[in-house]
C-alpha cells in the first residue's frame, strides 16, 4: 500500500454561505487512516457489546450531558457552516437531546429476549444481537438530528460507530466526538472519518463494515447501495422528499397558514421532511394565499450570525440558483409569483442569499411541484375535493410525510391510509417524534428510524431452542 505523507494528503475546505470565506479545513483520511479505524472498530466492539446495557445507556446519557453543555460553541458552529441563523441554532441541540434520551431509554424494552410461551421439555426465547460496527453518513441540513438517529441506538444496541459527516459540517463529527469521549466511552467504540467520494465507498465495501446508514440525496442512496451490493448487509436509507400539505375548508386557517409557511420556509427550506407543495380547498384558497404571502413577506433575510435574521441564506450559490431556476420555469409556464424578491434586501442572483416565493396558478407539469426544491419556494394549488387532493399529494416520486389540515379527525385518518407517505400528519407537520417511527417509501428510501422499532436493523434476531 502506498503511504500518503501529511503534506501530501488533500484538504477539505468549508466555506461558510455568509461570506464564502473558508471556515475549517480538514485533511482527508488516507487510505492507511481507514484501515486503522476499522481495525479499531472491530477491536472495540466486541468488548462494548459485552458490557451490560445499564452501564452502556449511562455512558450515553452522561455523553447527552455534555453535549448539552457545549450548546453555545455548537449553535455558532452550525450557524458558520450551514447558514442556520443564530436565534435558531440552539434548538438542534436540543433536539438531539430529546431523540438520544428516548432512544437510550426504549433500548430496555426494544433489545429486551422475546420470551416464547412454554413448551413442555424447552426453553425457547429470540434475543437482539449488535451487527458489529455502523458506518453512518449524515448530511449537512440537520447534521445532528440526522446523525444521532442512527449512531446513538447503534452504540446503545452494543456496535461500534464510524462517522462520515458531509464536507460542509465536519466539526459535528468533531463535537460528537469530544462529547462522547468525554462521557468515558471506550476508545474505537465511535470515530469519525473526513473522506472522499471515492474512500467513502471504499469503506462501504470493507468487510468489517456490518450496516450503513446514509442520508442523503437519492444519487447518493444509489451510490450506496451499489458499493454494498452483494454484501449482504443492511442498508438504512433517508433521501429526498416533496412533501405536501392539504389544507381542507374546515380547517382552522390561521393555524394551517402558520404551520405550512413555518414548514416550507424553516432552515430556508432545507429540510427532507419540509413542506414542498400545498393544495388548499377552492372555499378558502383565497384566504389562505393572502395570509400566506403577510406572513412570508415578515421574514428577515440576513446574515444568520444577525440575531434579527429569520431566513438565513442557503448553503450553496448552486443551491440557491437550482431555487432560481425553477422559479424563472414556473414563472415562464404561466405561474403567478406573490412575493417580489427586491423587497428583501439581502437577496442577490450569484449569491446563496435567496428571497423566499410564493407561486400559485401552478400544476404538476412544473418542476417547482415535482422535483425537490430544497428551498425557500412553495407552490399552492386549488383543489375541489378529497379526492382531487389525495391523487395529486400521490403524485410523485417521493413519499417522506404529508399532512392534513382539517377539524374532521376522522376524515383526516381516512385520507392519511391512502396517501403513499412514510409519516402522517394532521394539523402539523415537519417533525420528528422520536416515539414514532421514521420511514419513507418510494425514492424517500427504505428502512426505518428512531422509535423502538429503529433498533431492529442496527440488530439481528438469534434463536435458542434448548431441550431440557
Amino acid at each position: 500500500m502506498t503511504m500518503i505523507s501529511k503534506k501530501q494528503r488533500p484538504i477539505q475546505q468549508t466555506r461558510s454561505p455568509i461570506d464564502n470565506t473558508v471556515y475549517v479545513e480538514r485533511e482527508l483520511a488516507s487510505l492507511d487512516d481507514i484501515h486503522v479505524t476499522l481495525q479499531k472498530a472491530v477491536a472495540a466492539q466486541t468488548h462494548w457489546r459485552k458490557l451490560a446495557l445499564k452501564e452502556r445507556a449511562a455512558i450515553c446519557h452522561k455523553m447527552v450531558d455534555f453535549f448539552i453543555a457545549n450548546e453555545t460553541e455548537i449553535a455558532d458552529e452550525l450557524c458558520w457552516m450551514m447558514g442556520r441563523p443564530i436565534q435558531y441554532a440552539g434548538g438542534e441541540v436540543a433536539g438531539l437531546a430529546e431523540r438520544a434520551r428516548y432512544m437510550i431509554d426504549a433500548a430496555d424494552d426494544a433489545l429486551a429476549n422475546i420470551k416464547l410461551p412454554d413448551k413442555t421439555g424447552f426453553q425457547r426465547y429470540i434475543k437482539r444481537e449488535a451487527l458489529g460496527t455502523a458506518f453512518v453518513i449524515a448530511p449537512w441540513n440537520y447534521p445532528y438530528l440526522t446523525s444521532i438517529n442512527a449512531v446513538m441506538p447503534a452504540i446503545i444496541a452494543g456496535n461500534s460507530v464510524i462517522l462520515k459527516h458531509s464536507a460542509q459540517t465536519p466539526l459535528c463529527a468533531e463535537q460528537l466526538y469530544k462529547a462522547f469521549e468525554k462521557a468515558g466511552l471506550p476508545d474505537g467504540v465511535f470515530q469519525y472519518l473526513h473522506l472522499s467520494h471515492a474512500n467513502t465507498e471504499t469503506v462501504i465495501k470493507d468487510s468489517r463494515i456490518d450496516y450503513v446508514a446514509f442520508t442523503g440525496s437519492v444519487a447518493g442512496g444509489e451510490m450506496v447501495e451499489n458499493a454494498s451490493c452483494g454484501r449482504f448487509i443492511g442498508v438504512g436509507l433517508e433521501l429526498g422528499g416533496k412533501d405536501p400539505a392539504y389544507v381542507r375548508g374546515d380547517a382552522e386557517l390561521d393555524h394551517a397558514v402558520a404551520t405550512c409557511i413555518d414548514g416550507a420556509f424553516f432552515n430556508s427550506g432545507q429540510s427532507c421532511c419540509g413542506i414542498e407543495r400545498i393544495y388548499v380547498d377552492s372555499c378558502v384558497f383565497d384566504e389562505f394565499v393572502r395570509k400566506s404571502v403577510d406572513l412570508v413577506k415578515a421574514y428577515k433575510l440576513g446574515r444568520p450570525d444577525d440575531r434579527n435574521t429569520t431566513l438565513g441564506p442557503m448553503v450553496k450559490t448552486s443551491a440557491a440558483d437550482f431555487v432560481r431556476s425553477q422559479v424563472h420555469d414556473a414563472i415562464s409556464q404561466g405561474a403567478i409569483a406573490h412575493i417580489n424578491a427586491d423587497d428583501f434586501a439581502m437577496n442577490e442572483v450569484g449569491s446563496p442569499y435567496l428571497a423566499p416565493q410564493l407561486l400559485t396558478n401552478v400544476n404538476h407539469q412544473m418542476r417547482v411541484m415535482t422535483e425537490e426544491s430544497f428551498g425557500p419556494v412553495i407552490g399552492i394549488m386549488k383543489v375541489d375535493s378529497d379526492e382531487q387532493a389525495i391523487a395529486l399529494m400521490n403524485d410523485s416520486e417521493f413519499g417522506l410525510t404529508a399532512s392534513v389540515f382539517t377539524e374532521d379527525i376522522e376524515t383526516a385518518i381516512a385520507i392519511g391510509e391512502q396517501l403513499e407517505t412514510g409519516t402522517f400528519f394532521v394539523n402539523r407537520c415537519d417533525y420528528l417524534d422520536p416515539e414514532l417511527a421514521w420511514t419513507g417509501v418510494k425514492n424517500s428510501g427504505r428502512g426505518c428510524t428512531l422509535s423502538k422499532l429503529g433498533y431492529e436493523s442496527l440488530t439481528r434476531p438469534k434463536s435458542f431452542h434448548i431441550k431440557l
